[in-house]
């Protein structure tokens, strides 16, 4: 040893392909797997996403399809007038009203404290622009709360009757099935 280094082994032929047969089983599962990778890959970026799945089988509900909208009101009359004006334009099929809330919020640069109305919203996730454009317009604070969250999984004969409901024309009865 020349320099505290031990000496590089040099491998001839027979004794490289010796040593590359016997760690060969410990190398093929891995070589394998990365084979096997861009597939892999390829396969899911061809999936389609959960939002845009086929309904389950039998239940006929597209998940994401029906959302629930949340709107906060200054009162019960103000949330009631609300409600009943986006059920009877089909923009909801039924609306809860959640009275005494207590809010608080930063506004203006201000901490405030209200108690309020809390409206939940049933109606289809392809109507939440419509239904956030009229509340906008009817709504007397100066930035309305609306958000909506889509609906993944529920009773299905409920969410198919907020869709049937949100779809039929004015005349239409819209009782529970």
């Amino acid at each position: 040893m020349r320099g505290g280094r031990a000496p590089a082994v040099l491998l001839g032929g027979g004794a490289a392909l010796l040593l590359s047969l016997l760690w060969m089983p410990t190398l093929l599962p891995v070589a394998s797997r990365l084979l096997l990778l861009p597939r892999a890959l390829l396969s899911m970026a061809s999936e389609i996403p959960p939002s845009a799945a086929p309904p389950a089988s039998g239940s006929g509900y597209v998940p994401g399809s029906v959302s629930a909208a949340f709107v906060t009101c200054p009162n019960e009359k103000v949330a009631k007038e609300i409600a009943r004006a986006v059920v009877e334009k089909r923009l909801a099929a039924c609306v809860n009203l959640i009275p005494q809330i207590t809010s608080i919020y930063e506004w203006k640069g201000k901490i405030e404290e209200d108690s309020e109305v809390l409206m939940m919203i049933k109606t289809q996730s392809s109507l939440v622009p419509a239904l956030t454009d009229f509340v906008r317009s009817v709504h007397p604070y100066e930035v309305a709360e609306v958000i909506a969250l889509p609906v993944e999984q529920g009773n299905s004969p409920y969410l198919q009757w907020v869709r049937q409901v949100t779809e039929r024309g004015p005349d239409s009865s819209t009782a529970l099935p």
